[in-house]
C-alpha cells in the first residue's frame, strides 16, 4: 500500500469528469441541447393545432352541477342568481353546500372570461352574486 504526502494539500481535481458522454459536453450543455431540439420539434406540432385550454375541458367534463345553457351569457342578474340557485339545489353531484357551488360556478365563469368580459356583461354578474347572496340569506 502506497503511503500518501502528509503535506496536507488536497488534489484540485474533481472526482467526477469534466465532460462525460459521447457528446464531449458537461450534462447540463447537454440537457440544454436536448430541451431546445424537443421543444423545437413540439413547437412545430403545436402550431398545427391549437392547444385546448384546461378550464374548457373543467367545463365539458365537470361533475359539479348541471346548468341552463348560456345562462351567463343571457339574462338579467336576478335571473341568473335563481338559476345557479335552483340547480345547485335540484344536484346531487355537488361537493359542498348549494350555495359554495353556486357561487363558485358563477366566479369561475367571470374568471374564465377574464378580460375578454365586457364591462356591462361583469356588472351584470357581480349584481348576480349579491343576488345569490341574498337568495340564500347570506347578504354581506
Amino acid at each position: 500500500m502506497a503511503a500518501r504526502k502528509a503535506t496536507g494539500k488536497t488534489s484540485s481535481k474533481s472526482k467526477r469528469p469534466a465532460t462525460g458522454g459521447k457528446s464531449g459536453r458537461p450534462p447540463r450543455q447537454r440537457h440544454a441541447r436536448a430541451h431546445a431540439a424537443h421543444r423545437a420539434k413540439t413547437a412545430s406540432r403545436s402550431r398545427a393545432r391549437q392547444p385546448q385550454k384546461w378550464s374548457h375541458h373543467v367545463m365539458e367534463t365537470s361533475d359539479a352541477m348541471d346548468i341552463e345553457h348560456d345562462i351567463f351569457k343571457t339574462g338579467s342578474a336576478e335571473s341568473i342568481a335563481e338559476s345557479l340557485k335552483r340547480s345547485s339545489t335540484r344536484s346531487r353531484r355537488r361537493k359542498g353546500t348549494p350555495f359554495q357551488s353556486a357561487m363558485s360556478m358563477l366566479n369561475f365563469y367571470i374568471n374564465r372570461a377574464g378580460r375578454n368580459l365586457p364591462k356591462a356583461r361583469r356588472d351584470t354578474l357581480q349584481q348576480a352574486k349579491r343576488k345569490l347572496r341574498e337568495a340564500f340569506g347570506r347578504s354581506l
